[in-house]
């Protein structure tokens, strides 16, 4: 069995675009894989582009040889293009194998540990400006049946945060708390835009309501100071979702970054996610996956958390464009903020090439900094998943 060729998408997905991948062997079976990297991923494709001429004659089973030898024989390794353009080639590769031996890749992963993913909500606020219409989506996705929220409440602030930007971020956080009670879980994103100042201040102002954690609250470039933050407040903290590797893990769990940890598949890949999974099981931290990608990287994922014992809670966006339905097959079922593990072989999703084709590359800005961060999601944006969970049975 031997790979003879790729081929490479982008897909419009409004806030950002798709990446897809697919790997075709000449045995007739294909594998699909998706990467992320964030407003650059014409960068990604040409990786892809530069990566084919390795991987053309190569066996596919052998995923782990594949994926070493691309990333030792790059002399820039472990950048987020290479790590991101890997990413997609794994899942691919374990795509392909799971086909090949008709089985679901949790199943090849060492079997499912649970068959339900618990899941918090992102994006149920799209719209939303004010406290008060924050709080009545969030009665409305608690109504729906999530059971914890993720949101970020701090407008267009960067890198400080004055008085009246605080009291009206915390307005806003006793708003929805309010609304949904004590049983709720919320969880607090920053997107990494604040300094040292200014995260101590937020992290001390939210402790009276009780959140899962505060995620991203410093610069990127100011992870090295998430040690002393920790140290400094009553809160839990997330982050890694900009991890592209194992090794840049291992340096944040030796460094105790955070009391969560969130790689996320599209930019780590399955390899590289279970041996963070295994390094956080073993120092005592949260394993809590980045998600907000499309429905490849989320099905990969659900395979990852359904067969990690210590997985805790997967990112959700519980909506998406309109046009998501008709870019694959995808069938993913919810029910009570939890995902139900699927059973089909390999990722268990096949892309609809027509379909991806209809909706082309368009460049989006980033949003974290022009004050419209909740304006994620197109009118007519919906659920992508479904409720009835009869699904054949």
């Amino acid at each position: 069995m031997k790979i003879t060729g790729i081929t490479t998408w982008l897909c419009d997905a409004y806030r950002t675009n798709f990446a897809f991948v697919k790997i075709e062997t000449d045995a007739g079976i294909c594998g699909y894989g998706e990467s992320s990297i964030g407003q650059f991923e014409h960068a990604i494709v040409g990786m892809f582009k530069d990566l084919e001429r390795k991987l053309v004659g190569l066996d596919p089973r052998n995923v782990d040889k594949i994926l070493h030898d691309l990333n030792r024989d790059s002399f820039w390794r472990g950048g987020p293009v290479l790590s991101s353009a890997l990413s997609g080639i794994d899942m691919a590769l374990w795509d392909i194998k799971g086909k090949l031996l008709g089985e679901p890749i949790w199943q090849l992963l060492g079997g499912k540990v649970r068959d339900r993913v618990s899941c918090y909500a992102n994006a149920w606020f799209v719209g939303a400006k004010t406290a008060e219409e924050f709080a009545a989506k969030a009665k409305i996705a608690v109504q729906d049946g999530w059971k914890a929220l993720k949101w970020d409440p701090f407008g267009s602030c960067y890198r400080d945060i004055s008085t009246k930007d605080m009291d009206n971020s915390l307005a806003c956080v006793a708003a929805v708390r309010e609304a949904v009670g004590k049983d709720v879980d919320l969880l607090i994103e920053c997107h990494g835009r604040f300094n040292l100042p200014s995260a101590l201040r937020i992290a001390h102002g939210l402790e009276e309501f009780n959140v899962v954690w505060i995620e991203e609250p410093l610069f990127p470039e100011l992870q090295y100071v998430m040690p002393e933050l920790r140290r400094k407040v009553n809160v839990p903290l997330a982050t890694g979702e900009r991890i592209y590797n194992k090794y840049q893990a291992m340096d944040f769990i030796r460094q105790g970054y955070a009391d969560f940890i969130q790689p996320d598949a599209s930019k780590v890949g399955i390899v590289d996610m279970r041996a963070i999974a295994s390094m956080a099981e073993a120092s005592g931290i949260g394993f809590c996956p980045h998600n907000p990608m499309g429905s490849l990287t989320n099905a990969v994922t659900l395979h990852i958390a359904a067969s990690t014992p210590n997985f805790y809670l997967l990112e959700t966006m519980i909506n998406d464009v309109p046009w998501r339905t008709e870019l694959s097959d995808e069938h993913i079922y919810v029910e009570e903020g939890e995902m139900i593990v699927p059973d089909k072989p390999g990722i268990g999703i096949t892309l609809n090439e027509e379909g991806i084709e209809k909706y082309p590359y368009k460049p989006h800005p980033l949003r974290h900094y022009r004050g419209d961060l909740t304006a994620i999601r197109p009118e007519g944006a919906k659920e992508w998943f479904k409720r009835d969970l009869s699904h054949g049975k």
